[in-house]
């Protein structure tokens, strides 16, 4: 059996109680650690789900090496923990489906993840749009995605919000700031030139959602002036706003 376990937002705290059983049950349980920075206290984890050892987990043994853990799963009980919800920004459908294939009993425990922690700014859910990633430039060897800018004029032109993930460095510590991500949207905008991202635009960044959250509203030319280096965080650029989502982040806004 192979069983996904949604970790939510922050850390060990967050697991739901579902997770925390059928983690308890398993023969053996991976961590997966590189989709995020997990804000959690390894041993606290062992003793919350009464395992001892718990296996951290690389994108290649999940994907070119999957083989290892899905043989495993044919005869035990395989947990994987998973930062946020299993299925949400980077999605282990391959992994289920090779294991259906093989004959091998799935379940997936949901968590909250940010795509549920973006209403905490007031925004409709339903007035999203397309999503971006915003990347550190030494990613893309210097190159400005054209993509990225692309997507943002999609959404604004039909009406929707566009959620921006700020990178992740490669050792999983180097988290993308606000500022950072601010810089990467103004140098979109210099380089395409086609009013998507102007100065006066207004955007939101929701840093540490589901801990200490805050909370900023303005527009880019004022954010860019401040200091915001919280992390982890999301940037988001809004279409039009309903009054109520405007009245909400004029309330709960740092």
């Amino acid at each position: 059996m192979l069983i996904l376990i949604g970790l939510g937002l922050s850390d060990e705290n967050d697991m739901n109680l579902r997770g925390i059983i059928a983690a308890k049950k398993a023969d053996k349980v991976y961590f997966e650690l590189y989709t995020g920075k997990w804000n959690g206290y390894m041993e606290k984890l062992k003793e919350i789900i009464e395992h001892d050892n718990i296996i951290p987990i690389k994108r290649i043994d999940l994907e070119e090496n999957s083989q290892k853990i899905l043989n495993e799963a044919k005869n035990k009980k395989i947990a994987i923990l998973i930062q946020g919800d299993p299925m949400v920004a980077t999605t282990h459908s391959s992994l289920l489906v090779d294991a259906k294939k093989m004959g091998i009993h799935t379940s997936i425990i949901h968590n909250s993840s940010i795509f549920s922690a973006i209403s905490e700014t007031g925004l409709h859910i339903y007035k999203f749009g397309a999503t971006i990633t915003i990347p550190f430039l030494d990613k893309t060897g210097g190159i400005l995605p054209k993509s990225i800018y692309d997507s943002i004029r999609e959404n604004k032109k039909i009406g929707l919000h566009t959620l921006c993930l700020l990178d992740i460095g490669n050792d999983t510590t180097h988290l993308m700031t606000p500022n950072h991500a601010i810089d990467f949207l103004l140098k979109l905008e210099n380089k395409f030139n086609e009013n998507v991202i102007e100065n006066s635009q207004k955007i939101i960044i929701l840093s540490r959602a589901g801990q200490s959250s805050q909370l900023f509203f303005d527009n880019i030319e004022l954010l860019q002036k401040q200091t915001i280096n919280t992390t982890p965080s999301v940037l988001i650029i809004p279409s039009k706003l309903h009054f109520t989502e405007k009245d909400y982040l004029e309330i709960f806004k740092e």
